[in-house]
């Protein structure tokens, strides 16, 4: 059986809320190594910023779950 690609995303994402600093975390996440976009964690007010890296269109989320399926979608 092949492993999950949206558990890997996720425990990448739940990593970045873990820091115990109050720096901003980022993560690139890539296909084939093209990097599909990038996503920044702000421990201060608790959300994910994805960007995508063709249109460089930014989105912010509050949700893990969701930012995991959009990272997801893109990847695909």
């Amino acid at each position: 059986m092949k492993h999950s690609q949206l558990v890997a995303i996720i425990k990448r994402l739940e990593a970045m809320t873990e820091s115990t600093d109050n720096e901003v975390q980022v993560r690139r996440f890539e296909k084939d190594g093209v990097e599909k976009c990038t996503v920044t964690f702000d421990n201060t007010t608790e959300t994910f910023e994805l960007t995508e890296s063709d249109s460089k269109q930014s989105y912010q989320f509050d949700n893990i779950d969701i930012v995991a399926m959009e990272i997801y979608d893109l990847i695909q």
